[in-house]
């Protein structure tokens, strides 16, 4: 669902609109109500389809969106959030989570939420990440990547402010992230031997301990324990200018220190296509890469490409995983 007073039923109706014929059905956990509402006022012709049991999904979706009707505690206003729907956007995650794990659906794919309506409504996660981790048994394994055709990026520190981040930041943090990282390249997304760029903390990575000390007591330790493991890793390279074109080309995913590190370039440089996946979960799930849009919340303006994107990768993943395992 996501928060419903932002762009995530645009972006569902929307994207329903552009796969209807193809082959990735998928299923709506929302209100009903809200998506009739929402399609007639947007004027988008959107059949909307309830139904019980998702196996009534595939053979519905050609000619109507599918909805697992999750009602909302009052109505949705465009744009302006209330933490009285707090519990029903928390409901459609606990659900889909659920489906996904007891094998109904393929995956998990979510729109954007609003923390602070959900944490004044009692919500106890950091975000979408911690949440999950914890209702699939997955806590402390979870890892957040940003993929897009042209990036892929891993912050070691995620939901956290960025002093916080810093205060965080161990070694041993560095080396999980990179080998759960490592394994999800080859097992998510083919890629036989990951590389592996690790992004420095401070300007121009330290400048020899000129600009810093972490470079060299923190993130150089955590890259020689991953070489000994045999996984290809490069760095610590200076984050002005390892986002480059030039740059790109000589690794897989950027493993960077921080939430804006990786995020900031991943967003210039893809925001339409780029999606969040997190990895080390026994579950496929995904989002699109960017948040609720509150000032464009009702205007029929919200682009649903990253939600797309979203549900075409979490379906390419999931067909990845089900190939048969060689040797």
């Amino acid at each position: 669902m996501g928060d419903p007073a932002g762009i995530g039923g645009e972006l569902t109706l929307r994207a329903w609109l552009a796969m209807r014929r193809a082959e990735r059905p998928f299923v709506a956990l929302d209100d009903p109500v809200r998506l009739h509402k929402l399609a007639r006022e947007l004027g988008l012709t959107v059949p909307i389809g309830s139904i019980t049991s998702i196996a009534d999904a595939a053979a519905l979706f050609p000619t109507a969106l599918p909805v697992l009707a999750v009602a909302l505690e009052t109505v949705a206003i465009p744009g302006r959030p209330d933490s009285a729907n707090a519990n029903a956007v928390v409901r459609s995650i606990e659900w889909a989570t659920s489906l996904a794990l007891g094998g109904e659906a393929a995956g998990v794919v979510t729109n954007p939420i609003n923390k602070a309506a959900l944490y004044q409504a009692g919500f106890a996660y950091p975000g979408h990440t911690e949440f999950l981790a914890a209702l699939t048994g997955a806590t402390g394994r979870q890892i957040m990547m940003l993929a897009s055709p042209l990036l892929r990026v891993v912050p070691v520190t995620v939901h956290a402010s960025l002093k916080a981040s810093i205060a965080m930041l161990t070694t041993e943090m560095i080396v999980a992230a990179s080998r759960t990282t490592a394994a999800a390249l080859g097992r998510e997304f083919g890629i036989v031997a990951p590389r592996l760029a690790i992004a420095g903390l401070n300007p121009h990575a330290g400048e020899q301990g000129a600009l810093g000390s972490e470079e060299a007591t923190l993130i150089e330790p955590a890259i020689d324990k991953l070489r000994s493991e045999g996984i290809d890793v490069s760095g610590p390279w200076s984050a002005d200018t390892m986002f480059s074109p030039k740059s790109r080309v000589r690794y897989d995913v950027a493993i960077c220190m921080y939430h804006d590190q990786a995020l900031i370039p991943l967003k210039t440089l893809d925001m339409n296509h780029g999606v969040n996946i997190t990895l080390g979960l026994p579950i496929v799930r995904t989002s699109p890469d960017h948040g609720t849009a509150f000032d464009i919340a009702g205007k029929g303006v919200a682009d649903p490409a990253s939600l797309i994107a979203a549900i075409e990768l979490a379906s390419i993943i999931v067909g990845r995983l089900r190939l048969p395992k060689s040797g």
